[in-house]
């Protein structure tokens, strides 16, 4: 277990709490974020009001992982946030799980939020979320944000992906106490102190490429947990580049999804339907088989669109996404490898075993 921690801006005393003294703790890994860390810290330091005081009330901690870029700086130029520095991750543990770990550590607050440097905060969500938590006896919170993509590739294979997550991990279902189901998005993810101490924390899940997920089945076997899509709270860019997007993906579909390689199918079967469908009505030449083909494929095409749709993303992306069915499988069959054959993920410049 790590437990020494290298901070900056903070006296080495208080590297270590014994208690929860004010009401939350936001901790933000991050490791070479300076594209983004200056925009989402500035989001989270503006969530201070009356009654609600960064340094008093709450605090911003930063846990720099090892970055080779300007993200410290960047960081410590945001008023309001300490910035620590985690020690290198020992054997057995992903780097995002040791410096969560480090900074929960440091934490003092009754409520953790763990979140993403990629992400930005509306005005007043830490406060509405910590009710929200309060209001359905929740001990862990975990909002899927509202998701900004560009490009065409982002913008037609992320309505796929994610329609797919709301179908394998429904969060009405999450949510439920009595299902077995559970997921969170490490994006955001809020919990309890206690709870996340009886759960052992990250240091339960040192090893997962999932840590947010393990997190919340650890969890829920003991206590509530609540899940749902959240744009009102919070957004983020998760890929800035196209080889970002595939290592990314790469990374996790293996793990999110039981059956990549059937999953893989099903979407190569949707693309033969939508597109096969109307080559062959078209090579028809009586005109009823015409009409019966067409038909039919428009009742294919409206299921897709329905269930794609359940992506939260705009319909104009959910009908591009039949063009990046075939990155979709070949994504799925890539990360099958990974997991299954290579056993080793490469991931922001380190890698793991599978």
């Amino acid at each position: 277990m790590i437990d020494t921690l290298a901070i900056d801006e903070a006296p080495a005393e208080a590297s270590e709490r014994s208690g929860a003294d004010i009401q939350l703790s936001v901790i933000v890994p991050a490791r070479n974020e300076a594209d983004c860390i200056t925009e989402c810290l500035i989001s989270l330091a503006a969530q201070s009001d009356e009654g609600f005081v960064l340094g008093e009330d709450w605090e911003l901690i930063v846990v720099d992982d090892g970055s080779t870029d300007a993200t410290r700086e960047l960081a410590r130029g945001v008023g309001g946030a300490t910035v620590i520095a985690a020690a290198p991750p020992q054997k057995g543990w992903t780097g995002k799980a040791n410096a969560c770990w480090t900074g929960a550590k440091r934490a003092r607050g009754t409520w953790l939020l763990f979140t993403d440097a990629d992400t930005v905060h509306e005005p007043g969500d830490l406060r509405r979320a910590m009710h929200e938590a309060e209001r359905t006896g929740a001990k862990l919170l975990s909002y899927s944000p509202r998701q900004i993509v560009s490009g065409f590739w982002q913008h037609a294979l992320m309505p796929l992906i994610f329609s797919d997550l709301a179908r394998t991990y429904p969060p009405a279902m999450v949510s439920n106490p009595q299902s077995a189901v559970a997921a969170a998005n490490g994006q955001f993810l809020m919990i309890e102190r206690g709870a996340y101490q009886r759960s052992g924390g990250h240091a339960a899940v040192a090893a997962s490429l999932l840590e947010d997920v393990a997190i919340a089945r650890n969890v829920k076997r003991a206590a509530a947990i609540r899940f749902r899509y959240a744009p009102d709270a919070v957004c983020t860019r998760m890929y800035r580049s196209f080889g970002a997007m595939v290592e990314g993906w790469t990374k996790n579909l293996a793990l999110l999804f039981p059956s990549p390689l059937l999953l893989a199918f099903y979407r190569v079967l949707d693309l033969c339907l939508l597109i096969g469908l109307p080559v062959l009505a078209w090579k028809l030449a009586v005109v009823p088989q015409k009409i019966i083909v067409i038909l039919w494929w428009l009742w294919r095409a409206g299921l897709y669109v329905t269930r794609v749709g359940k992506s939260n993303f705009p319909m104009r992306d959910c009908v591009l996404s039949i063009a990046a069915l075939p990155l979709y499988a070949a994504l799925l069959c890539r990360s099958w490898m990974v997991h299954k054959i290579t056993k080793r993920v490469e991931w922001k410049g380190r890698s793991y075993s599978a």
